[in-house]
C-alpha cells in the first residue's frame, strides 16, 4: 500500500512539473522547469509530460510595447462602448418617435413655448416704444438747450431696457433655429431607421449648428408641412 501511494505520488509530482522550452539567439534549444530568462524576447513553449506543446507563451514585452498594447486595448474598448451607445440612443430614438407625426408634434411643442416667448417679447418692446414716445415729444422743447437730467435719465432708461430686450428676442430666435436644426437631423436619422437601418449602423449623428447669426424663428420647412 505504501509502495502505490509512494509511485502515485510520484507520478503526480512529474505531471505536476513544468517544462519550458525555446531557441535562443543562437539557434540553440533551451528547456527549463521555469520561463527562460534567454528567451524573454522570444516565444517559449510549455510542453506537457510526453513533449507536446500545451501551450505557447509569447514573447514579454517592452514597456513600450506594453503600453501601446494597452493603448490598442482601451481603444478597442471605447469602439466596443460607443457601438453599445450609438444602438441604445437608435432604439431609444426608435421607441420615442415611431413615425414621423410623432415627430412632427415633439417639434412644434419645443417650438411652442419659444413663441409664446418670442411674443412676450415683442408685446414688451411696442409697450416700451409707447413709453418713450412722449418722453421724445417732451424732448423737443430742449433743442438747442440743456435737456433736464430727469429727462435724460428717463429716455436713457427706456433705451437700455430696449437694447436688453432686443438681445433677448436675438437669442431666443438663435434658440428656435438650434431646436430646428437639432429635430431636422434626428428626423433624417429616423427616415433611415424606420425604413430598416439596425440601431447602431448609420454613422455618429452631428451635433446641431450653433447658429452664427439669429434669423427670424420659424418653423422649418418639415414643421412648416405639418403645422395647422
Amino acid at each position: 500500500m505504501l509502495i502505490v501511494t509512494a509511485a502515485a505520488s510520484g507520478l503526480g509530482a512529474a505531471s505536476a512539473a513544468k517544462i519550458y522550452s525555446c531557441v535562443d539567439g543562437a539557434g540553440k534549444r533551451l528547456t527549463s522547469d521555469r520561463p527562460i530568462a534567454e528567451c524573454t524576447a522570444r516565444e517559449q513553449r510549455l510542453l506537457n509530460a510526453d513533449g507536446s506543446t500545451k501551450k505557447v507563451l509569447p514573447p514579454t514585452m517592452t514597456a513600450d510595447e506594453r503600453a501601446d498594447a494597452e493603448a490598442r486595448e482601451r481603444e478597442k474598448a471605447a469602439r466596443r462602448a460607443a457601438e453599445v451607445d450609438a444602438i441604445r440612443r437608435d432604439r431609444n430614438l426608435r421607441m420615442r418617435y415611431p413615425n414621423e407625426a410623432a415627430h412632427q408634434k415633439a417639434r412644434l411643442a419645443a417650438l411652442d413655448d419659444l413663441k409664446r416667448t418670442l411674443q412676450l417679447s415683442e408685446r414688451r418692446l411696442e409697450a416700451l416704444a409707447a413709453e418713450k414716445k412722449p418722453l421724445l415729444e417732451e424732448a423737443e422743447f430742449y433743442v438747442g438747450r440743456a435737456m433736464p437730467t430727469r429727462l435724460r435719465q428717463q429716455i436713457d432708461g427706456v433705451d437700455a431696457t430696449v437694447e436688453a430686450q432686443r438681445a433677448l428676442i436675438q437669442n431666443q430666435q438663435a434658440e428656435a433655429q438650434r431646436i430646428n436644426a437639432t429635430f431636422d437631423a434626428e428626423l433624417a436619422r429616423l427616415r433611415r431607421l424606420w425604413a430598416g437601418a439596425p440601431p447602431g449602423s448609420l454613422d455618429p449623428a452631428p451635433p446641431a449648428p450653433v447658429p452664427a447669426s439669429a434669423a427670424p424663428a420659424t418653423l422649418s420647412p418639415a414643421s412648416a408641412s405639418a403645422a395647422p
